[in-house]
């Protein structure tokens, strides 16, 4: 699945690279045009950021998330900063899809299993931003500023033994840059965890670059700033996806 992304900071579309706040773009989108353009086109999915509420849980944009998923014609993925079971259920009560955990569940595991059982697995996203260290593949926390020190495939372990579904995987080191992604990363655990919909995210900057993560084994792809520069379009994203 093509899932078209936009990151907000006070109700703006921007992208930042490699979590960066320092290293921001922003665009004169409107974030309701872009969901509606991308459903237009054929997405399935959206894929919001709350980079306000990344920073602060309490600037979380709830207002303006919750305006969006009541005037989206697509179901809406959305996380930043989610750290506590009201921050999930503010989320689910406001009508998205899906609300995604990260550096929370990372660093008290217990958190985010809970909230899978509690919740249900198809509607939580567990998010992992991982750093690759002499082969490694270490996940970070807190927006990518400190390594958890566990690894990768420790932690798919211990949350798949509570359902999990979907994980959004991001070298940290391709995010916002437009090199390409790590598709020998998505292989190695789409080998280990087939039954995962393993979505790709970071450094996608063409149609080839796409047509490789489906060959890598990922079962879906999160596509920010290639899309916001018109690098191709949501359309031709899907049907390279379908086709590869």
């Amino acid at each position: 699945m093509i899932i078209p992304a936009i990151d907000l900071i006070d109700g703006k579309v921007v992208r930042l690279q490699q979590g960066d706040f320092a290293r921001k773009t922003e665009f004169s989108f409107d974030p309701l045009e872009r969901i509606q353009d991308a459903a237009a086109q054929g997405a399935q999915l959206m894929h919001l950021v709350d980079l306000d509420g990344a920073k602060d849980p309490a600037k979380r944009q709830l207002k303006l998330i919750s305006r969006l998923v009541k005037q989206s014609p697509l179901p809406i993925q959305t996380g930043g900063g989610i750290r506590t079971e009201k921050d999930v259920t503010d989320l689910l009560e406001a009508g998205v899809k899906r609300v995604v955990i990260g550096s929370a569940a990372v660093k008290d595991q217990q958190f985010g299993c809970r909230m899978l059982d509690t919740y249900g697995a198809d509607n939580i996203t567990l998010a992992l931003d991982v750093n690759i260290k002499d082969g490694t593949a270490l996940v970070a926390t807190a927006g990518w500023q400190e390594s958890s020190g566990l690894e990768l495939i420790s932690l798919l372990h211990t949350f798949c033994d509570h359902s999990l579904q979907h994980v959004l995987i991001t070298d940290i080191s391709k995010d916002g840059m437009l090199q390409g992604p790590n598709t020998e990363l998505y292989h190695f655990i789409a080998d280990k965890f087939p039954e995962l919909d393993i979505i790709a995210s970071g450094g996608i900057s063409s149609l080839q670059d796409i047509a490789a993560t489906v060959r890598s084994g990922a079962k879906s792809v999160v596509l920010g700033r290639a899309l916001l520069e018109g690098r191709f379009s949501v359309k031709e994203a899907i049907a390279c996806w379908q086709n590869a």
